[in-house]
């Protein structure tokens, strides 16, 4: 599933060619995503201008003078700008045909995506109103983790994957985060002392950081804006390395489940 790198790594390959833009037409040739697109979509843009280009959490919201289209990606999905001499395949669910030619084309095999419009201002939608803090943000300080861990008895794994906590921290990158925090993911999360809930919050800004440097984390489905996979995952010390050699102490990664996600930690370097 595209997580917070993806995202910013999709937004700045498509914000240049976006922004001051203008729609010249929207073809939508499958509608059923996880809701539906709405019908009205080509009569609300079709003449408009591309505002703006932003992201919150795992949304992209590309905006309007009147409104903000949307975008969430699901566990598949890609936008990608193309030609128009490009073929459509499959699973390219919907165009935005620029005035300069270009097509941002939506791809998404499992249609768990969505492209929503909201006339309001974004943060206002229901799917972003109770959101926490950007992680990359000064707000997400250790200050404020302190504050929102300091009666929580769940394991620290699920409260930092916990969007009401921070958003964008997925599976992928709470696993590292965890580790380069040398913390084990299923500490109570009242249990940690505050060095090392300021070592968390370095540790998950700097994944992420280093995360949106190598293009985001390609697993399986996931390719940026120009159909560049990320290379991330080449430099992960704890995820999807179950049974091989830790990179600082050599002991076998471990794997278990946690809120029906996998888990990979170090027992020897985490406490």
């Amino acid at each position: 599933m595209p997580e917070l790198p993806e995202v910013e790594t999709t937004r700045r390959g498509i914000s240049d060619a976006l922004t001051g833009n203008t729609v010249a037409a929207v073809t939508i040739r499958d509608p059923r995503l996880r809701w539906p697109v709405p019908d009205t979509l080509h009569s609300l843009l079709q003449g408009q201008r591309i505002v703006s280009v932003d992201r919150r959490a795992k949304y992209l919201l590309i905006g309007f003078a009147h409104g903000t289209l949307i975008v969430h990606l699901g566990m598949s999905g890609t936008l990608r700008l193309v030609t128009a001499a490009r073929p459509v395949e499959k699973h390219d669910h919907i165009d935005l045909m620029l005035e300069d030619g270009r097509i941002l084309r939506y791809r998404d095999p499992r249609r768990f995506g969505c492209m929503l419009w909201h006339e309001a201002a974004a943060a206002t939608h229901p799917l972003l109103a109770r959101l926490g803090p950007e992680p990359l943000s000064d707000t997400f300080d250790a200050s404020y983790l302190q504050d929102e861990i300091a009666r929580r008895q769940a394991a620290i794994k699920l409260v930092i994957m916990d969007q009401h906590v921070v958003v964008g921290v997925g599976n992928i990158y709470a696993s590292e985060a965890l580790f380069r925090a040398r913390i084990h993911p299923e500490r109570p999360a009242a249990t940690l002392k505050k060095r090392e809930i300021g070592a968390l919050v370095d540790a998950i800004k700097g994944t992420l950081s280093d995360a949106i440097r190598a293009g985001g984390t390609t697993l399986r489905d996931y390719v940026d804006s120009s159909g560049n996979t990320g290379y991330f995952q080449l430099q992960t010390y704890a995820y999807d390395r179950a049974g091989e050699p830790c990179r600082v102490c050599a002991r076998p990664i471990v794997e278990i489940r946690q809120g029906q996600r996998a888990t990979f930690f170090c027992s020897n370097c985490q406490k």
